[in-house]
């Protein structure tokens, strides 16, 4: 007979994983105890080496659902005798490194009990187990017990204390156990913050409202929405009115799969993710004909669709069968709201009504956006079902590294002793509130596991929020160049350490030569980088400005190639978008470099392209130009537009000249992409024996990746491209950490 100790790391807390054990251990008639620390989950056994090693293949090989083990470390121990075998109490080592589990939509088993008018939960819209419901969204610290929940101040009643305490019950130890004796109440309030009324009778008047073409701000799991009937172009347009959201495409959540399946077309992969227990955001191309109001993604044949992931939604849906608008509650570039009062101070002026509930969100937390590319899914935004989220590092306990990551689309990440943690998406940090809602993060992750940072990693923008503020931490910092860090990003994902030829295409990033990079090819290694090539430099005419007025982008690059005399005689879509004076104007500023710094960023190409095609001239939100250029795409089409590469430009003065010439804007944007595809190909088959990197937020182009990727295939290349970290700039804060291990 041993006796061995065997500690479990990882995602093991709030999984029911000690009641899994506890099974197991009395399937097997094995004697001993398990219990939770602040570093995960402990087993010690008394058993015969043959049965111990039974025992650790059946843990290792079908753990509970949720869970999700990073490490298993074994030590033996004196010989200790147990009469049978035991849960015991958590309790904490000091030493905090157990990985908090996500948020994790309602499961099947709820959804049951919810639906029978037998069960004491029947219609009760906080209804979860061990293998549902929130966490993250309402944990203070690790471990995870009740205690350090926003639960706390709900008592448990005599039946839920019960099951809590039964191993064989699937909601043992479920922190945010409850029902309608015990647990959370919902109450609907009209827009002057008086109350109008209270459980089935508040959903019953949510749905009157919706019906009417009301909307209605809803509290979900990380925060509130916005909800309205998305059928009705009426509600859908007062929404972009009140919110002033003139045509970014707002996120629909369906009744059930049924209902999504037809409003946009979808593959087994993707019907799979829209059901998984994560319940993200999928991005599906529409079906041409569907029940949704024009005016929810107006333009795009693209559509975010979502499912009920709470039992809440479920009810809600009971009442109202018809797909809802549901789209984070904020206002512009400040962080989803998560509290009642602060919805109606900011936000009473848009909502008609608020639907609220008393269990405290302790951190906020938006939906996951994902979509399936080469029949696997690929995150555009990590947050809800996914995050936070571990990459198992090999190094072993490395300093308390804090990565901090960029200014737009913001995370942050953590060097733990086995795995680097990434927080939720935290957003652009283009505002105090949303610099309030970053320094609650950092707050948060540092609480959750005593943490005290003795380096920060940060981008080398001198003028990023994230940059001023890591330098008045009085704490040592490092500066990681922005595309190197989408880089070695994807490195960590695949644990990769040899030399990589990197493609890091996005739309802005601060280069080492001080211009805006966005259009790099990289000889990279885990240390040290080589800028190769890159496109050539290009104007933003006007700076940012050009970013939304993406016609000065195109008449930049007409400038790059046509004397002012050529372009008056032109006929093209680029120049009508402006008067003669104005043209004159800008050339002058051009001409001259004021207010128009250099940039190879192959995201602004984009843009240029959808002005020169005529297909826009003016965008609303980041993204719209490639979503436009994608849309008009020929995949039958093999044809590309000329370039050229010399020592260490890729210069596409040809393409814009062949642009020029060109009538069709569906044959422009065909060739404009096939020709990026072409420029990676010729440029990795002359490093061919590199694996290769593609990264950056270009390469959320599905069209693009797949195109690119069928072309590495069939040269049978090696090549990696980011999936569980997100390859935007969401994704740099890893980056930034891997650079330090």
């Amino acid at each position: 007979m041993i006796t061995k100790k065997i500690t479990v790391h990882g995602v093991v807390q709030g999984v029911g994983f000690r009641p899994y054990v506890y099974q197991l251990a009395t399937q097997h008639n094995l004697y001993g105890w398990v219990n939770n620390d602040d570093q995960g989950v402990n087993i010690v056994l008394t058993t015969t080496p043959e049965k111990h090693e039974t025992f650790l293949y059946a843990l290792q090989e079908n753990p509970p659902p949720l869970s999700k083990i990073s490490n298993i470390t074994i030590h033996e121990l004196a010989l200790e005798s147990f009469s049978n075998f035991q849960i015991l109490h958590s309790h904490e080592s000091g030493s905090k490194s157990t990985l908090i589990s996500a948020d994790i939509g309602i499961c099947e088993a709820c959804i049951e009990d919810i639906q029978n008018t037998q069960d004491r939960r029947y219609k009760y819209a906080f209804t979860n187990c061990t293998n549902c419901g929130p966490r993250y969204t309402i944990i203070k610290t690790v471990p995870y017990d009740r205690a350090h929940t926003s639960m706390k101040n709900f008592t448990m009643c005599k039946e839920c204390k019960t099951e809590y305490e039964d191993p064989m019950n699937r909601r043992y130890h479920a922190q945010p156990i409850c029902c309608p004796n015990c647990g959370p109440t919902i109450t609907l309030y009209d827009n002057k913050n008086s109350e109008i009324a209270q459980g089935k009778k508040a959903l019953e008047k949510v749905t009157q409202s919706l019906q009417l073409g009301d909307i209605v701000a809803i509290k979900g799991l990380g925060g509130f929405h916005l909800v309205c009937d998305a059928t009705s172009n009426y509600a859908v347009k007062k929404l972009r009115q009140r919110k002033n959201r003139p045509s970014k495409p707002f996120a629909v959540m369906c009744k059930d799969s049924v209902q999504a399946q037809s409003i946009a077309l979808m593959n087994e992969e993707e019907h799979r993710v829209l059901n998984s227990k994560e319940k993200p955001i999928v991005l599906l191309h529409k079906e041409k004909i569907n029940m949704l109001a024009d005016a929810v993604a107006p333009n795009i044949d693209r559509i975010g669709l979502f499912l009920p992931y709470t039992p809440l939604h479920l009810l809600l849906f009971e009442h109202f069968d018809k797909p809802i608008v549901a789209t984070s509650a904020n206002l512009s570039d400040e962080p989803i709201i998560r509290k009642k009062d602060e919805l109606m101070r900011k936000l009473g002026f848009v909502a008609d009504y608020v639907l609220d509930f008393d269990r405290e969100i302790i951190n906020a937390c938006d939906d996951s956006v994902v979509q399936v590319c080469n029949n696997q899914l690929f995150k555009l935004r990590n947050a809800r079902g996914y995050a936070p989220t571990a990459i198992t590092h090999k190094k072993e306990k490395p300093k308390a590294i804090l990565a901090i990551g960029a200014n737009q689309k913001n995370s942050i990440a953590l060097a733990l002793d086995k795995d680097i943690l990434l927080s939720p998406h935290i957003g652009d940090l283009n505002s105090i509130e949303a610099m309030e809602y970053f320094d609650r993060t950092v707050e948060t992750f540092c609480r959750f596991y005593d943490f005290k940072p003795e380096l920060i990693v940060c981008d080398k923008h001198p003028n990023y929020e994230t940059t001023k503020w890591a330098k008045s931490q009085e704490i040592p910092v490092v500066q990681i160049q922005h595309h190197y860090a989408h880089v070695l990003s994807c490195m960590a994902e695949y644990g990769l350490d040899e030399k990589v030829l990197a493609f890091a295409f996005d739309g802005t990033g601060y280069g080492d030569d001080g211009n805006i990079w966005g259009g790099e090819v990289f000889i990279a290694s885990k240390k040290e980088y080589i800028r190769i090539k890159h496109f050539k430099y290009f104007k933003l005419l006007g700076g940012e400005i050009a970013i939304k007025q993406i016609k000065r982008l195109g008449l930049s690059l007409l400038f790059d190639n046509y004397t002012l005399e050529e372009l008056v005689c032109m006929d093209n879509p680029t120049l009508k978008a402006f008067s003669s004076k104005e043209i004159e104007l800008l050339h002058t500023v051009w001409n001259n470099g004021l207010n128009a710094a250099l940039t190879s960023s192959v995201g602004r190409l984009f843009d240029a392209v959808c002005s020169l095609a005529g297909i826009e001239q003016h965008v609303s939100y980041e993204g719209e130009a490639g979503l436009l250029i994608e849309q008009a795409y020929d995949a039958s089409s093999k044809e590309y537009f000329e370039f050229d590469i010399s020592h260490n430009e890729i210069d596409i003065h040809k393409a814009i000249q062949a642009m020029v010439k060109e009538r069709s804007a569906q044959v422009i944007c065909t060739k404009f992409i096939n020709m990026l595809v072409e420029v990676i190909i010729t440029i990795s088959q002359k490093n061919s024996t590199l694996p290769v990197v593609l990264t950056g937020g270009v390469f959320q182009n599905k069209t693009l990746l797949e195109a690119v990727t069928k072309r590495l295939d069939e040269l049978q290349r090696q090549y990696y491209y980011s999936k569980e970290v997100p390859l935007n700039d969401a994704g740099i804060a890893v980056g930034q950490l891997y650079s330090q291990l």
